[in-house]
């Protein structure tokens, strides 16, 4: 009977952790539609900054090639003169139970800093979520240098984004920086997710996929527009929120793949537990029939004798 009793003990043990469970998916999964939201409307704005820029950046050099003279582009886009200096920009949460996520993006960032050190390139790492500094601080405590906890939990707000941007930017500016690139699992589904290394700085506008995908043209029928105060001035001014914009949708894309990820690690893990439930119950059934049984047999049997 202490068997029975044991197995009674893991069996609650077991649903009242399944319950847990259950109510982890259900959150990951509000927060997960939630940020898919986000993504889409930070898109779209994101977008509409990088057409301009694209727009100035095309009639510039189409300018250029009228006229002979070429242009001092903006310093975020023509970069410091070397690229010796290396910041990474990890993105990881502040939280596990959500499977591989942190471990994935951590070992990709692990892979960039071992490229680039054997390159001769000086890596400094900031890391935005505690997960991805516990983990790289094992081998690469030396090379961090500052780290921004609570992103995750707040959702994403873009004055986050733009305070990394400031962070970086000043760095930049002050030439302790000359190439900041980002490493971040890339949203595409609720079960589909990429790690991706990208650039942010030097800013380079046409590299950026959307424009790659949409190439300016010239006006056509006579139309007429001009600029205020000047194209250069405005493509100064594009620069800084391209730049932001860049690292708000890394932080849309982080949270989303971490809802994700959290997500169906839960539902693995509830469906574990009714898997583990059920086999303790068929073997609970099992020893109690068995008890049964041999109290049956030893009631007969004491009959029997009389």
């Amino acid at each position: 009977m202490a068997g029975l009793k044991e197995l009674r003990t893991r069996i609650g043990t077991i649903k009242s952790t399944q319950k847990i469970t259950s109510a982890m998916k259900m959150v990951a999964a509000a927060r997960l539609r939630k940020s898919q939201g986000l993504i889409a409307k930070s898109e779209f704005y994101t977008h509409n900054i990088l057409a301009s820029a694209n727009r100035v950046l095309f009639e510039l050099k189409q300018q250029e090639e009228a006229t002979g003279v070429s242009f001092v582009y903006p310093r975020l886009m023509r970069g410091t003169g070397s690229d010796k200096k290396y910041l990474l920009l990890v993105f990881t949460s502040d939280r596990g139970l959500c499977g591989s996520y942190n471990a994935n993006v951590a070992k990709e960032a692990a892979r960039r800093i071992d490229e680039l050190k054997a390159e001769g390139k000086e890596v400094f790492v900031y890391c935005v979520g505690k997960k991805g500094r516990d983990i790289l601080k094992r081998k690469y405590a030396d090379l961090i240098v500052g780290t921004k906890e609570g992103v995750s939990s707040k959702g994403a707000k873009y004055y986050e984004a733009s305070d990394i941007g400031y962070y970086i930017l000043d760095a930049y500016n002050k030439g302790e920086i000359d190439v900041c690139e980002v490493v971040v699992s890339h949203f595409r589904s609720a079960i589909n997710r990429e790690v991706k290394v990208g650039p942010l700085l030097p800013v380079r506008i046409e590299d950026y996929e959307y424009n790659r995908l949409h190439i300016p043209t010239n006006v056509v029928r006579g139309a007429f527009y001009d600029y205020e105060p000047g194209k250069m001035e405005l493509l100064e001014g594009l620069l800084p929120l391209i730049f932001r914009g860049s690292i708000f949708q890394a932080i849309v894309h982080s949270q989303a793949s971490e809802h994700g990820a959290r997500m169906t690690s839960m539902d693995n893990a509830t469906r574990n537990a009714e898997e583990m439930i059920n086999k303790l119950t068929i073997k609970y059934n099992h020893i109690r029939q068995n008890a049964i049984t041999t109290e049956l047999i030893e009631i007969i049997s004491g009959a029997e004798a009389l």
